[in-house]
This record gives structure tokens, sequence and C-alpha cells, in this order.
């Protein structure tokens, strides 16, 4: 039970971060350090989209996000049905350097 208690984190979540932001597209870069995940939200009829939210990762907790991010994506699956996926991928020119994934 002490052991349990040593482990445990205490984790503190605000008003203003609990509302949390909407985004529909997120661009991946990284470079040898870290991966940088940028949240935007883009808006029909806009001609720019604004960047919601950016997290700076280490590729270790990069990889833990991918199979936590999976593992929920398989068990939501589970519950509720395949997610579809959208044929038409738009395509921005971006040069932020290194490879860039989206999602």
């Amino acid at each position: 039970m002490a052991e349990e208690q040593q482990n445990q984190i205490n984790i503190e979540l605000t008003e203003e971060i609990a509302e949390g932001q909407y985004a529909n597209l997120a661009m991946i870069a990284h470079s040898s350090s870290e991966f940088v995940i940028d949240f935007i939200r883009l808006m029909p009829g806009l001609p720019k989209a604004k960047v919601k939210a950016r997290v700076v990762i280490t590729p270790e907790h990069a990889k833990r996000l991918l199979a936590a991010l999976a593992d929920n994506i398989q068990k939501y699956e589970q519950s509720f049905g395949e997610i579809k996926s959208a044929q038409e991928v738009p395509s921005f020119p971006m040069n932020f350097g290194g490879t860039i994934g989206e999602a």
C-alpha cells in the first residue's frame, strides 16, 4: 500500500485546460531528440488555419503515445464500430524540416 502511494502522480487540471481545444488537423515534425505535434483548427472558407496547441515530446514518449492511441482506438472500435477514414487527404506546403506526418 505504501509503495502504491509513492508511485502515484498528482495531476492538476485547470478549468481552462479542461475545456480543451478543438483541432481537426495535426502536423508532426521531428528532430533527433524530440517530436513536435501541432494541433490545428482548419475552418472551411478561411484562408488561414491556426495552431491551437503545440506539444513537444521525446521520441520515447512519442512511441508510448502511439501505443496508447492505438489501444484506445481499438477499444473505441470495439464499442462503437470501425472508424471510417475519409478518402480526401489535404496537402499542405509546409517547410518544417525533417519528415512530416499528418493526422
